[in-house]
């Protein structure tokens, strides 16, 4: 396991960001093609050669899938020169596949990285999610508590009306009912129909963003990366594994995990200091997508660091042929 000391996040910094702004410039000519595999494919071809630039000896936990179905950033494989410390990363080259074929708000590349042993190795199974900001104390929402009540309770710790307070949700059949129970308090709702990643990020900055709270049940290694950029901006995320057959607990018990009623907190998904890095690719609360004109495509990335709590907001602006 690589030591804390030995993780020197603010130099490497940078280098995240510029996986990040390669992956996101690479689905520029596939932004409203309506071609989601193709997008995919190049945001992760990009991702992973500026990956081998960087001085490290990383390893994918959060990946695109197992080896067998994903023939490049699958879980497990090696990236960086070697000759650097040993990582963990967890990364979406393209948070948003859907998104970004059809030109729709928030799609974001998306990485995290951490010393060795940092970072929950998810499987890729559901997690019942439930997220807030800063600024509230532990324990205020829990899983265990119903949808009503956790906006009930979240409103009084913010001192409003439960009708001021908006829970950001995936729109899926399966939320169907806590969708009908959260209407019923009032609460705003903010569907979105892709990028549970950046839904959760969202909560961090509610006077940007307007969303307080995230809930609901989306895919676990998402809930890792979407942690990751919490323990960053601040908040609180927790997390319970959802297993629908034998198989899905097969791959959890590969993963290591034994214990499968446990709640994650965002401490338990990422135990170590952390860097993360978001490129928008379309446009989005938390940051704009690319911009193409005559010569030149335009970036924006948010850079952050968990040691010391620092946001960073980066344009950058390449010359293209």
């Amino acid at each position: 396991m690589t030591k804390a000391a030995d993780f020197n996040d603010r130099s490497l910094s940078l280098g995240l960001a510029r996986v990040s702004e390669a992956a996101a410039i690479a689905c520029t000519p596939l932004i409203g093609r309506g071609d989601e595999k193709a997008a995919d494919q190049a945001a992760v071809d990009a991702m992973r050669t500026q990956l081998n630039k960087l001085n490290i000896a990383g390893v994918v936990v959060i990946g695109e899938g197992e080896r067998d179905e994903a023939p490049m950033l699958f879980i497990g494989e090696e990236v960086g020169s070697g000759t650097g410390p040993g990582v963990d990363i967890a990364l979406d080259p393209l948070e948003g596949t859907t998104l970004t074929a059809k030109d729709m708000p928030n799609a974001l590349a998306v990485i995290a990285m951490g010393p060795r042993g940092s970072m929950l190795h998810a499987p890729d199974v559901y997690m019942d999610k439930l997220a807030i900001g800063p600024g509230y104390d532990k324990g205020v929402v829990t899983l265990d508590m119903s949808p009503s009540e956790r906006v009930h309770a979240l409103a009084k710790a913010k001192g409003c009306s439960t009708r001021d307070i908006t829970v950001c949700v995936l729109e899926r059949p399966r939320h169907e009912e806590m969708i009908a129970e959260l209407r019923e308090t009032g609460a705003a709702i903010r569907l979105i129909t892709d990028g549970d990643v950046a839904g959760v990020m969202h909560c961090a900055e509610p006077a940007v963003t307007g969303i307080d709270m995230y809930m609901g049940s989306g895919g676990a290694p998402e809930g890792v990366l979407a942690a990751a950029a919490l323990k960053c901006m601040g908040g609180q995320i927790m997390g319970r594994l959802l297993f629908r057959n034998d198989d899905e607990r097969g791959r959890a018990r590969k993963a290591g995990i034994t214990d499968f009623d446990r709640v994650y907190e965002r401490d338990d998904l990422v135990t170590g200091d952390v860097i993360f890095a978001a490129t928008g690719v379309t446009d989005g609360s938390l940051v704009s997508g690319i911009k193409r004109e005559v010569g030149y495509v335009t970036a924006e990335t948010i850079l952050m660091r968990s040691k010391t709590g620092s946001v960073r907001r980066m344009i950058y602006r390449n010359p293209v042929a």
